[in-house]
């Protein structure tokens, strides 16, 4: 769900980027239908959801999440940190955040052919929506977790998990700032070796 982090850490090979946006509606075995750099920038994408259940401040972030929402509290923090990367963006890059995203999204449409066809209208509606220069306003998330809990099939306190968020802001951010440079060394290793 962290989709600006995913497309930040690729780096700015395209295939990385588009491949590490979409890869959480890529289902099964790669490359599958996915030629073979789309696969790549997926199997970073799954090296790094990987990675971070056992970072440690990644862990720290999720016990930060209250109980009531503890089942939820890796999707969370994924958006969260997508939140806290779009809030303070001028510290990680130069390029303004929209123009990152607006490349980030022509990355997606040049290569939307190559994907599975029933990602299409949620990616068509990520950069008609701009979903991740969004995410830089607490408003923003409230808006994604929201649209999250009224498409999810059973009953779940998703929408207004902002408020988990604000409760323990200070600590979220703490938790972050120590995971992107880990999660960038990762990033710089697998790439390195594969």
């Amino acid at each position: 769900m962290n989709f600006l982090a995913h497309a930040l850490l690729a780096g700015d090979a395209p295939a990385l980027v588009v491949g590490g946006v979409v890869g959480d509606w890529i289902k099964g075995g790669l490359p599958g239908a996915l030629p073979a750099d789309l696969a790549r920038g997926v199997a970073l994408h799954r090296a790094i959801d990987a990675f971070a259940e056992t970072q440690p401040a990644f862990r720290a972030s999720r016990a930060r999440v209250s109980a009531a929402r503890r089942r939820y509290a890796g999707v969370l923090v994924d958006i969260f940190y997508d939140h806290l990367l779009a809030r303070d963006w001028a510290c990680y890059r130069d390029e303004a955040l929209g123009a990152y995203c607006a490349g980030v999204y022509g990355h997606i449409a040049t290569r939307l052919d190559d994907l599975p066809p029933s990602a299409h209208p949620a990616l068509e509606r990520m950069a008609q929506e701009d979903w991740l220069q969004s995410y830089a306003g607490l408003e923003g998330i409230a808006d994604v977790l929201a649209r999250m809990a009224r498409r999810a099939r059973q009953p779940n306190p998703l929408a207004g998990s902002e408020l988990e968020f604000a409760a323990a802001a200070a600590g979220f951010e703490e938790d972050f700032r120590a995971w992107l440079p880990d999660a960038q060394g990762f990033v710089a290793e697998w790439l390195r070796t594969r």
